[in-house]
């Protein structure tokens, strides 16, 4: 595709707006690269993918893309067998996450409707939750590796806090001790040691290591002889706390370099995703749909609107090229919106043959142009082109140089910048010329002469856009079938020129000239409206075909349902019936045996007993043939107007709506459908074994065990904030007195939203950021009441 005609009809304004809606650096990445396809086959296929994304966004809302972040320098480093940072690695996790998290997106139910291409790229993706989990556990944040990810990193931290503990007291005594030679009554770091700022003249009174002064001089930092040997103890058990973080992110990096195809075949499938979700999500911005791909050179789009312009103003088009017609000669007045209408079937040509939407009625369709070339620009446009008649006669002749049958051209203005006759004439020899290589054209012109040469050529069609002569504004609208009329007579009476003027300008004109324009118009005008009624025709047409094929299908589907629910009725009947003969053959077996034996006292008691059996055995298997949904609910002795009930020949609920008749009958509701059904017939609800199920319910709730801590991270604040509600609840029931929250550091959004809901919540009675060691400020503490 021509770089030029790109810029010119501003498809990469479309690419910025898409970028808007992609995740990562490197879906990204994939709409700066996006282009139109070089074969039908991959338009059809990426215009399939957006639309099973748009499909998803609309029934499953957006997909997991939380915590997805660019990992492509990690995957390189890890490749090498390089140690990864702590950062790196939670981005890892997160992605993994998100794999996982996809593949239950994208699984659907045997009756929800298939989406080939997108479940045919999540079935590549590999979750690899073992990872997942350990990097979840191990690391807090990008600074902060968690207590839980080593036994022994656990056991140094808590050496630590104990050491921190015995050196605070210590030095508080130090400072009480001492207070008389502090310039304040406190202590302070340097270097991760703990010191006194000791006045300088006093520096003898406290013995002890230098470490620093103020700027005046008159304090200095002393760290006191008796704490010497504690602060070493710190510092040697710090050093054991980063060799054993840094074995813990080479353990991680080794764990990552063992799956790390997985894990970058994961990495470049949720990329191609998150670009096709961006198409998805823009295609719904714009209420897009998905055209028809046409390999005849031919198009037709329905009511398109230009992407670019605000929704609220836009008005759409009906513009058709290439089954009765191959080009089309657009007229009218100055900012009428033939420039707009020139770029609105050039961009969305541009878009539908680089797998985006296009914003159309449905039924709408493109034709598969290998080359687009435009010559646009004028003052309207909103990249400014040059407009001499020599810039436009170069662009020109590399256009006629390259076009083909396969190539859709787009004139604006078409001969202008030069005297009008000739012009004309060099316009009509380029058309001729393009018509003769086998390109579709749309031209625009202000030539009369142009007019009359598309009413007089077999295959080009006058079209022009509306203008009001009363309001004295272009409607917009696409006309085609109607030759454009300069209005100029109408125009110049609307804004008060004089009548006897007007009378003298079109003397000037031959009458049969203004005749002839007049009747073309109208007979123009009646083309039209029939060439209109037949397109809504046919477009009916189209809708109630594709209603009988839908009416159709759903019949097919209802036959083959109740064929098979006869087919099970019928299945089951034999099974019992077969039972009731085994039962039955027993029985008579056991009544000859008894024959056998003779009828005494006991043996014809005993033949009484076998016979009502077998007859009692057979009612049973024929009642369970008809009543096998009939309810052990009670009769219904009194009726209310409006009460629900149970009718068992349906298995359905139904509310009563009138009293018994003489017959015992009573009206029913059941969904849309009333029906009078005898009240034996029917059963009073059940409402005891909903309580008794709520309160199981609840039971189980207080005696399930939770969890201390919950993880937030990767969720938006909303979902946080939901997440720790139910949480909140479920920790209060449970009776903990302190939880954990983990939010991570990041910018901060995630912790104040946690906090200001803390603030109100019932449960809680005070919270608190953590310490070093529990996760800092990447988790809040709650104390619940």
């Amino acid at each position: 595709m021509e770089e030029r005609t790109l810029k010119i009809l501003e498809f990469n304004k479309i690419k910025e707006k898409i970028k808007d809606y992609a995740v990562t650096k490197g879906g990204k990445s994939l709409v700066d690269e996006l282009k139109p396809y070089d074969t039908i086959f991959e338009v059809k296929n990426k215009l399939k993918e957006t639309e099973e994304a748009l499909n998803l966004l609309i029934t499953k809302g957006n997909p997991p893309f939380e915590g997805l972040h660019d990992v492509k320098d990690a995957v390189e480093r890890a490749k090498k067998g390089g140690i990864l940072s702590a950062g790196q690695l939670l981005k890892i996790g997160g992605m993994l996450k998100c794999s996982r998290r996809f593949k239950d997106y994208i699984s659907r139910r045997e009756d929800e409707t298939p989406h080939i291409i997108l479940e045919d790229l999540a079935y590549i993706l590999t979750p690899v939750k073992h990872l997942e989990e350990i990097i979840e556990i191990s690391i807090i944040s990008e600074e902060e590796i968690s207590d839980r990810a080593s036994s022994l990193l656990n056991s140094i931290r808590r050496n630590l806090k104990e050491k921190n503990s015995s050196v605070r007291d210590k030095i508080n005594s130090i400072v009480r001790a001492n207070a008389k030679y502090l310039q304040d009554s406190l202590y302070t770091m340097r270097g991760d040691r703990y010191v006194l700022p000791v006045k300088a003249e006093h520096k003898s009174s406290v013995p002890g290591l230098v470490h620093d002064q103020s700027s005046t001089g008159a304090t200095l930092f002393i760290e006191p002889m008796s704490l010497v040997n504690l602060n070493n103890e710190i510092k040697e058990i710090k050093l054991k706390e980063k060799a054993e973080i840094e074995r813990i992110l080479m353990d991680l990096s080794n764990r990552v370099y063992e799956v790390i195809d997985t894990v970058e075949s994961n990495y470049k499938i949720l990329t191609e995703l998150d670009f096709i979700f961006a198409k998805g999500k823009y295609g719904s911005s714009l209420n897009a749909i998905c055209p028809d791909v046409n390999e005849d050179k031919s198009f037709d789009i329905i009511q398109g609107r230009h992407p670019l312009i605000d929704a609220k103003f836009v008005v759409p088009s009906d513009i058709y090229l290439g089954k009765e017609f191959d080009t089309l000669m657009i007229t009218g007045p100055n900012t009428g919106g033939k420039t707009v209408t020139l770029k609105t079937v050039g961009l969305l040509h541009l878009m539908g043959l680089s797998g985006l939407l296009i914003p159309a009625k449905d039924n709408s369709s493109i034709s598969f142009f290998t080359r687009i070339f435009a010559d646009i620009g004028d003052e309207q446009s909103i990249e400014q082109s040059l407009s001499t008649f020599s810039s436009h006669m170069t662009n020109i002749v590399k256009i006629m140089d390259k076009a083909d049958e396969n190539s859709l051209v787009l004139f604006d203005e078409i001969g202008s910048g030069t005297d009008p006759v000739e012009g004309a004439a060099l316009a009509v020899a380029v058309l001729e010329t393009l018509r003769e290589q086998g390109a579709r054209i749309i031209a625009t012109t202000h030539y009369s002469e142009l007019k009359g040469y598309a009413l007089r050529t077999t295959g080009i069609e006058n079209a022009s856009v509306e203008f009001d002569v009363e309001t004295l504004k272009p409607t917009y609208r696409l006309l085609i079938g109607v030759p454009g009329k300069s209005n100029a007579f109408e125009i110049s009476k609307r804004l008060g020129l004089k009548e006897d003027v007007i009378n003298k300008a079109k003397e000037n004109i031959a009458s049969e000239n203004l005749k002839f324009e007049d009747l073309i118009r109208d007979l123009q005008e009646k083309s039209i409206l029939a060439n209109r009624d037949a397109r809504e025709a046919k477009k009916i047409k189209l809708e109630a075909e594709e209603l009988k094929n839908k009416y159709d299908e759903k019949l097919k589907k209802l036959d083959e349902i109740r064929d098979k629910a006869y087919g099970e009725a019928r299945r089951e009947a034999r099974d019992i019936i077969s039972k009731a003969k085994d039962e039955a053959d027993e029985i008579l077996k056991a009544m000859r045996e008894l024959e056998k034996l003779g009828i005494a006292q006991g043996g014809r008691a005993r033949l009484e007993e076998e016979r009502k059996k077998l007859k009692d055995s057979l009612e049973k298997k024929e009642a369970s043939i008809y009543k096998e949904k009939e309810s052990k609910g009670e009769l219904i002795e009194k009726v209310t107007l409006g009460m629900d009930a149970y009718l068992p020949s349906l298995n359905q609920n139904v509310i009563i709506i009138s009293m018994p008749d003489s017959k015992g009958e009573v009206q029913v509701e059941a969904g849309i459908m009333k029906i009078n059904v005898k009240l034996k017939d029917l059963r009073k609800l059940n409402n005891k074994t909903t309580k008794k199920e709520k309160k199981k319910r609840e039971l189980n709730l207080n005696l399930k065990s939770v969890d201390s801590r919950i993880d937030l991270r990767g969720m938006d604040s909303e979902e946080a904030c939901y997440k720790v509600d139910k949480y909140l609840d479920e920790a209060y029931i449970a009776n903990l007195g302190e939880v954990t929250i983990v939010h991570g550091k990041g910018t901060g959004v995630l912790r104040k939203a946690i906090n200001d809901m803390l603030k109100r919540h019932p449960h809680v009675k005070s919270y608190r950021l953590g310490e070093y060691g529990e996760g800092g400020d990447g988790v809040t503490i709650a104390i619940l009441k």
